[in-house]
């Protein structure tokens, strides 16, 4: 075997390689190569572009350079930071996680886009991850504050983003569909970048234009089992629209259809490639792995062990591919550090790994923020214990107050990308010699 092989490679080699599979992870799924394939034929009327999520601004760029000669109008609402240069749409920026009144506005002035449109008119909705929070419209009876107290309850109960979206889309007077509704009689084409486990378009940005299975009694049952606080203007809320479901007969008028441009498959499968050319195998565990995050780390090492010992499920130099959204739960009582899922499943990774040789492990949020944090992500080495007790750290004590960002600081070992203007949900490469 070649000393150049992947299986003699220094931990600098790994690094590098590491993050430059993670960057093309991100790079598969950028809207300026996805979008302008997946255009449906061009209106005879106006096209009245919308959207939302950390992906949307970067979609209308792709969506205005592939038509240059329609005239496009309309809103869409993306994070801050995450507003790049259009011509004719308008970009907006709010708050992510937890929403504000700028969010508020944004939804007011695409409900006010779409409205008074005719048959002959197209709806271009841009949807990506995010959006939950960046469209915000309270039903009757519920304020804006009162609606930024669910998000905060619900971003630490431990429940999925599914089962978040479910209830957000029961609290809203625009997502679950009544966007679409709204623009009707125009078609609404809606495009949709996936950061959800099963790539569900319904789930991903609370579906503004796709109308949910998912009722309000069952958002109901949500709040019950997490034991969710919500203030009594919420819950009247959700027993009311539950309430109106079982007396609804009426369907819901929408035109149009939706386009899947990219999903966390998607960039995994592009990850594997980049790796094989290297001479590294891959083997994809997963696109939609779920639970707490912490829980996985330990989970996803000892699968990592199994092939660093026995060759098992598949030999070395191999990278493990995974994705979808774990969880950090904040239980009543517990300290609550800086932190974000991929940083927490990483530190309680190379806690179970205890120091095994020829195992390296990158995690991130392919939008480059995980969590509140700045960083995407960390990356965790055969010495990242040894280098953190070097420094005075106990990563036991890091995992309990979900400080796990502050641990990687204090090692360097944090991935910081910048907004990448995607967003497929988490990436997670285990690189094994």
């Amino acid at each position: 075997m070649s000393p150049q092989s992947p299986a003699y490679w220094s931990d600098q080699q790994v690094r590098q390689f590491l993050h430059s599979l993670f960057e093309e992870a991100v790079a598969s799924v950028q809207p300026s190569l996805v979008l302008a394939g997946m255009l449906p034929e061009k209106p005879k009327g106006r096209c009245v572009v919308v959207g939302a999520g950390k992906a949307s601004a970067a979609m209308a760029a792709a969506l205005e350079n592939a038509w240059p000669d329609v005239p496009l109008e309309g809103v869409v609402v993306t994070r801050d930071g995450h507003a790049v240069p259009t011509r004719h749409i308008t970009i907006l920026e709010a708050s992510h996680p937890v929403p504000d009144a700028r969010s508020e506005s944004a939804a007011q002035a695409i409900l006010k886009a779409v409205s008074g449109l005719g048959p002959e008119d197209m709806v271009i909705a841009l949807i990506s991850g995010g959006g939950s929070s960046l469209l915000v419209s309270p039903v009757q009876g519920v304020t804006l504050e009162e609606k930024q107290s669910v998000n905060k309850a619900l971003l630490r109960s431990g429940a999925t983003i599914s089962e978040m979206n479910a209830v957000r889309r029961h609290l809203s007077a625009i997502k679950g569909g009544k966007l679409a509704q709204a623009a009707y009689p125009a078609r609404v084409e809606t495009f949709v970048m996936s950061d959800v486990p099963g790539d569900d378009p319904g789930v991903i940005a609370s579906g503004p234009t796709i109308f949910s299975s998912a009722t309000a009694a069952e958002a109901l049952h949500i709040i019950e089992r997490y034991g969710i606080e919500l203030p009594d203007s919420a819950r009247v809320a959700l027993f009311k629209e539950a309430e109106t479901e079982k007396k609804r007969t009426q369907a819901r008028q929408v035109n149009g259809a939706v386009h899947m441009i990219a999903t966390p498959l998607q960039a995994l499968k592009a990850v594997a490639e980049k790796a094989e050319k290297a001479g590294v195998a891959s083997l994809i565990l997963g696109d939609a792995i779920e639970g707490e995050s912490a829980a996985a780390g330990v989970v996803l090492a000892g699968v990592a062990r199994s092939v660093r010992q026995h060759g098992l499920p598949v030999a070395g130099p191999v990278v493990l591919l995974s994705g979808g959204e774990t969880t950090v739960t904040i239980r009543k009582g517990e300290a609550a550090g800086r932190g974000g899922r991929n940083t927490e499943f990483l530190l309680a990774a190379a806690q179970a790994l205890a120091g095994e040789a020829g195992i390296w492990a990158l995690a991130g949020d392919s939008d480059g923020i995980d969590g509140t944090e700045d960083a995407a992500g960390a990356i965790i080495t055969p010495d990242t214990l040894m280098r953190g007790q070097q420094a005075g750290l106990s990563a036991s004590d890091f995992l309990k107050g979900h400080d796990s960002y502050s641990y990687f600081s204090a090692t360097d070992d944090l991935v910081i990308t910048g907004p990448t203007m995607v967003n497929v949900n988490d990436i997670r490469i285990i690189f094994i010699q």
